[in-house]
Order: structure tokens, then C-alpha cells, then sequence
């Protein structure tokens, strides 16, 4: 049952996808670690495949920038493609000061300045979060490859370009980093009693005017693509 924005047929795409913003990146996963992968989307370029890995059969699929890009996604893949889990694998600016660039980021809640959950009709400010199952999955997996990581709250902002400065503001609190997709994700997953994660590579430090290249951001973050695959077989 294909939908405006994904080729697919029921059955298609495997119950745990991983979901990187860039669909450059789902590409890059497919062709260097699933086995005899199948593209089963290229609406719009967000790449879409499904192969096996250590003989469990997985899917990886580009969400594209922003909650309104990942929502879209995501939600076709848990309520129209009965989709289990979605971890997302991005890119962070890192806030926090023992943050640094390249370490790993398992984001076990979202903080936001969208407005995607007013939708709900919640009398009350709803918090976004993890999943325990692959929460707990994917930090025993970092743990073991005895690498810098750090679980915690980060910040889902609806703005790359942002007149005001409040990155401070967001440090004060404790968040680690800032990207732009995990929220959306994280209340797509709640409302549809669904399982999801994001896990993140530091690409930059905005506040110590650090950053890696477009080329290491596409292919060059192997371990949180590791780290995610193994998560999602061990689900």
C-alpha cells in the first residue's frame, strides 16, 4: 500500500528500521552493512531498504530535516507499514561542556521548542521519550565498545538558523546537545504505542566553535551506525 511519499507494499519494510536524517546515509548503511538490500522507496530521494544483518532481517530509510519531515515518515512507517521500533541515527551540536565532538549521544528524552504536540490536546506540556527496551539495548552495545557516550536529554529545535542565542539557556538545564528530529519521533512512537530511539554522533560544538566535514557527517560515523544495527537485531 504505497503512500504520497513511500513506494512500499505491505510487507516490505522489516519491523525495526534505522532512520537517518540524511538519505545519503540510509544508502551508505544498506550498501556497507545489509545483506543483498532491496530499495523499496526513492519518492522524493529518501531512500528506503530493507537486506539482513547477522541474518536478521532490518530496514534502513532517510527521514530528511526537521520534525515535520520525520514525522511524516515516521508515522506512515508505525501506522499504515506496522512498524516496531524506528532508531534514529543523526547528528547533534553538542551543548554540554563534557560533550565533545564525535562522542555518542543516546537521547533518552527530547526537549522542544515545536509545536507538534498541541495536536494531542493535552492539558499539560508532554515530555518526549526513549523507549527503554532499545534505550537499555543500545547503551549495554556502546558500553562494550568502551567509547565515549553520554545519555541524557537533548534538544529538538524547529529552527537551524535562529535569531536569538539561547543555547546557554538550554546548557543551563543539563541538555547534552541539539539536533532537529527526535521529538517528533519520540511522540509519533508514544501516540502509536510503537518503540523508537534516537542515537546520535556529536558533528559539531557550536558553543567552542568545533565541526567535522559534510563527507565524515554522510559515511564517516560508522560506530552510532553499529551501534544501532546491532540494537535493532537484538530487539
Amino acid at each position: 500500500m504505497p503512500t504520497p511519499h513511500n513506494n512500499a507494499e505491505i510487507g516490505d519494510i522489516a519491523p525495526v528500521v534505522i532512520m537517518p536524517g540524511d538519505p545519503l546515509r540510509a544508502k551508505f548503511i544498506a550498501e556497507n552493512y545489509l545483506e543483498k538490500p532491496v530499495c523499496y522507496n526513492e519518492v522524493r530521494g529518501m531512500y528506503g531498504y530493507t537486506g539482513t544483518y547477522k541474518g536478521k532481517r532490518i530496514s534502513v530509510q532517510g527521514s530528511g530535516m526537521g520534525i515535520p519531515s520525520m514525522s511524516i515518515y515516521s508515522w506512515e512507517l508505525f501506522n499504515i507499514y506496522d512498524v516496531q521500533t524506528i532508531i534514529r541515527t543523526g547528528t547533534a551540536g553538542a551543548i554540554a561542556d563534557n560533550v565533545n565532538l564525535r562522542d555518542i549521544i543516546i537521547a533518552m528524552s527530547a526537549s522542544t521548542n515545536s509545536a507538534y504536540a498541541t495536536q494531542y490536546n493535552l492539558a499539560g506540556t508532554y515530555a518526549p521519550t526513549a523507549s527503554w527496551k532499545p534505550l537499555s539495548e543500545a547503551v549495554r552495545i556502546t558500553e562494550s565498545k568502551n567509547i565515549p557516550y553520554h545519555v541524557g536529554n537533548i534538544f529538538s529545535s524547529d529552527t537551524f538558523y535562529n535569531d536569538s542565542d539561547n543555547l546557554s539557556e538550554w546548557q543551563k538545564m543539563g541538555v547534552l546537545g541539539i539536533e532537529m528530529e527526535t521529538a517528533g519521533l519520540y511522540m509519533n512512537a508514544s501516540r502509536s504505542g510503537k518503540n523508537a530511539l534516537c542515537i546520535l554522533t556529536v558533528s559539531d560544538c557550536p558553543l567552542k566553535n568545533l565541526s567535522t566535514t559534510a563527507e565524515e557527517r554522510q559515511s564517516g560515523f560508522r560506530t552510532m551506525m553499529e551501534i544501532a544495527l546491532e540494537t535493532g537485531i537484538n530487539l
